[in-house]
C-alpha cells in the first residue's frame, strides 16, 4: 500500500497532482474542499472542510482520502469531546485529526491518521509575540490515545505537518528543544515511534543551516516564502507507526526541487509492506 502525506497549503493544483499520483491513500493537511474535477475521483468523508477555532477562520482541514478504487476505507467519525457518542472519535479541535480503518490487499487492516499541529498564541496576559504548535500536537496525541487499546499489537500509522522541529530548537534554544522533544517522547510512549522521513530517505538541507545539529538526520519538508524547494531547511512533517507495523514501513521525503510540487511542503511517501 502506498500512502502520501502532504500539507496541500489549500492549493487546488496540489489536489490535481495528488489524484494523478499512483498512491492508494492520501493523508492531507490544510486541505480546502477539492474542486469538482477532483471530487469525483476520490473517496473522502462528509465532514466540513474547516478547522475549529474562534480565533481565526480556517476553511481547511486534515483528511484521509482514498485515491484508488481497490481501497476500502471506513472513516471514524470525529466529534468534539463534549459531543462524542459511542463509536465516535473524540477530537480536541475538529479539523486537526482524521482517522480511518483501511483494508489492506492481504486482508488485514491498518488505521491511518492524518494530523495537523495548528498554530496558537499565548493569552494576552502573557504579553508575548510567540506562536507555537506543540500544545496543539499534544492535544492531537491525546486524541490518538483513544485508538490505542493495548500495549502492543496494534496497527496504526499517523502522519502530518506538526509545525515543530525534531532534535533541536530555534537558534539552538534548549528551551524549545525540550518542548519539542516531549512530543516525540510521548508518541513513542503510547506505542507510535517516529519512522521518518530521515536521511538518506530524502535530500539533506543544502547549505546546512547553522541551527541544525551536525549529526541530525532530518530532511527538509518545508520552505518559507523567502525560500524555494532547493533552499528549504526545516523538517516539519513526520510519520509515526505502531511498533508492530514499523518494520514494514518505508518513508521517503519527495523533496528534490523537481518533485516538490505546488505547496510549501513537499510530499512524504509512505509504503506499507503487506
Amino acid at each position: 500500500m502506498k500512502v502520501i502525506s502532504w500539507n496541500l497549503a489549500r492549493k487546488v493544483d496540489a489536489w490535481r497532482q495528488l489524484v494523478d499520483s499512483e498512491a492508494d491513500v492520501a493523508l492531507v493537511q490544510e486541505a480546502a474542499q477539492p474542486p469538482d474535477d477532483v471530487a469525483g475521483r476520490i473517496q473522502v468523508d462528509a465532514e466540513p472542510w474547516a478547522t475549529a477555532g474562534a480565533a481565526r477562520s480556517r476553511p481547511w482541514r486534515a483528511a484521509v482520502v482514498g485515491l484508488a478504487p481497490r481501497v476500502r476505507i471506513r472513516w471514524l467519525r470525529p466529534r468534539s469531546i463534549a459531543d462524542a457518542e459511542a463509536g465516535d472519535l473524540p477530537v480536541s479541535r475538529l479539523g486537526t485529526v482524521s482517522a480511518a480503518v483501511v483494508n489492506t490487499v492481504s486482508g488485514g487492516t491498518v488505521t491511518l491518521v492524518s494530523m495537523y499541529g495548528a498554530w496558537e498564541s499565548p493569552h494576552p496576559e502573557a504579553d508575548s509575540p510567540w506562536i507555537y504548535a506543540d500544545a496543539s500536537v499534544h492535544r492531537v496525541i491525546s486524541d490518538l490515545s483513544a485508538l490505542v487499546g493495548r500495549q502492543r499489537g496494534h496497527h496504526i500509522l499517523a502522519a502530518g505537518d506538526l509545525n515543530i522541529l525534531h532534535g533541536y530548537g530555534e537558534d539552538g534554544s534548549a528551551y524549545w528543544a525540550g518542548r519539542y522533544a516531549t512530543v516525540f517522547a510521548r508518541m513513542e510512549a503510547i506505542g507510535l515511534p517516529l519512522v521518518g522521513p530521515q536521511s538518506p530517505n530524502g535530500r539533506p538541507a543544502e547549505p546546512w543551516p547553522a541551527e541544525l545539529p551536525s549529526d541530525s538526520a532530518n530532511v527538509p519538508t518545508y520552505h518559507t516564502s523567502s525560500m524555494t524547494p532547493a533552499t528549504a531547511q526545516r523538517q516539519m512533517d513526520f510519520v509515526f507507526a505502531s511498533t508492530a507495523l514499523a518494520g514494514r514501513v518505508r518513508v521517503r521525503a519527495l523533496n528534490q526541487p523537481e518533485e516538490w510540487g505546488p505547496s510549501d511542503h513537499c510530499r512524504v511517501e509512505i509504503e506499507i509492506e503487506e
